[in-house]
């Protein structure tokens, strides 16, 4: 898909300008910058919930609102018409709806990625319909992201009782987009402009919203059991969050069958935190994993 540059999106008012927002530096930087430089737009900030983002992702999106003054729009795999999900009150986590209802408790995996597609994908593509629109994506110019590419071509989706479990599966595939499809042109104002890593961190300091907490500890935005984890950031979920790490554990059941599904293909998160030793993040950005959480 073709990108289109920021300084031709920007002219163009027959189009929706659409911000998505994953609760990381890059994407929360390019909507700092969006409104420095062209707030007369009509822009749109959308934040697709998973149910299942870190406490400092959702403290984070309400300080860039305090902050700017800018209401987030909140959307989630709940509001897709296919699920027929009768009500969002009470605990319902889309993902938790996903894994029980649609995938029979078969976890996502950096083979099968379907909480990417079903959870931030689609409801993006819901929330814009058939209406035309630019997606603004956070990819700086010092990167190489690549993005994520579905080999599904059926329906994303049948009922839990027969959907195929090979759907969704993913390729490794260039560039970053939100979607691909023909209505939603992907824009990349960083990369346009130059911005660095050294230049995102300075923005978001100097705004005074400063850089997310989480980064003290973990190298990504994105679910607290993503499976693209290094150890020292699952040690790291344990100590900040020791209720999440066990609500991580809780998902990692066996099946009658004696199939066993974990976050981590290597070991389990019981075995992980017998780990004595204290593993440390790595001083480079986070390469693997799904720019699309992680931006």
């Amino acid at each position: 898909m073709t990108s289109i540059h920021l300084s031709q999106a920007v002219q163009d008012l027959s189009r929706r300008h659409i911000i998505p927002l994953s609760g990381g530096k890059d994407s929360t930087a390019l909507a700092v910058y969006m409104l420095e430089h062209y707030s007369s737009l009509p822009l749109e900030f959308v934040f697709t919930d998973t149910g299942a983002e870190l406490p400092e992702t959702y403290s984070y999106l309400r300080r860039f609102e305090a902050i700017f003054g800018i209401k987030i729009i909140r959307i989630s795999a709940l509001d897709l018409p296919e699920l027929r999900v009768r009500s969002k009150n009470g605990r319902r986590s889309p993902f938790d709806v996903f894994l029980n209802e649609v995938y029979s408790g078969f976890l996502p995996s950096p083979q099968i990625r379907w909480c990417t597609r079903m959870l931030k994908i689609k409801p993006f593509e819901h929330f814009i319909n058939n209406e035309n629109a630019y997606s603004y994506i956070g990819i700086r110019a010092d990167e190489n992201r690549e993005g994520f590419r579905s080999t599904t071509t059926k329906s994303d989706y049948k009922n839990s009782k027969t959907y195929n479990k090979t759907e969704g599966k993913t390729e490794r595939g260039k560039p970053v987009v939100f979607s691909h499809l023909g209505n939603i042109l992907p824009v990349y104002p960083l990369k346009d402009i130059g911005f660095g890593l050294r230049d995102v961190n300075n923005l978001l300091i100097n705004s005074g919203l400063g850089l997310p907490t989480y980064y003290q500890w973990r190298s990504r935005s994105g679910c607290y059991f993503c499976f693209y984890q290094q150890i020292g950031e699952w040690q790291g979920l344990k100590i900040h969050h020791p209720d999440l790490f066990e609500a991580a554990k809780a998902y990692e059941i066996t099946k009658p069958n004696g199939r066993k599904f974990t976050w981590s293909q290597h070991r389990s998160l019981e075995e992980l935190e017998k780990i004595h030793k204290r593993y440390t993040l790595s001083t480079n950005e986070a390469q693997n994993g799904c720019a699309i959480c992680h931006l």
